[in-house]
């Protein structure tokens, strides 16, 4: 189904018709500035999440993580998966030094794996 996208005057043109609600799903996209429009003009949109349209969603960010440890005694690692987690984590190394936290590494390497279908 094709996108319907909403522009700062289709906002004005909602208000003028005395419409003040718009129902915002994934078939209907406002830009940035209709989105402030809205808002200023007091037009109620009803969607799942109260962002802006250029703010991105990553519900991964907000998803609940055990720690790698726990992970790791949790799921055996095969021999490849293994091999793979230690050439990751040499690589991060060298790119970044001591910069970098050897938990939260261990951490970000078994959400990637995990989130490609390789830590399975």
């Amino acid at each position: 189904m094709p996108k319907t996208f909403y522009t700062e005057r289709d906002i004005e043109d909602l208000v003028q018709r005395g419409e003040y609600t718009l129902t915002v799903c994934e078939n209907i996209v406002l830009t940035e500035l209709a989105f402030e429009k809205a808002e200023r003009l007091g037009v109620k949109l009803i969607q799942p999440h109260q962002t802006p349209p250029s703010a991105p969603i990553r519900p991964y960010l907000s998803e609940e993580t055990k720690p790698a440890s726990a992970q790791a005694a949790q799921e055996p690692a095969t021999a490849d998966n293994s091999d793979l987690r230690q050439r990751i984590r040499s690589a991060v190394k060298t790119k970044l030094g001591e910069q970098i936290d050897d938990t939260l590494l261990d951490t970000i390497i078994t959400r990637v794996l995990n989130n490609t279908g390789v830590g399975k």
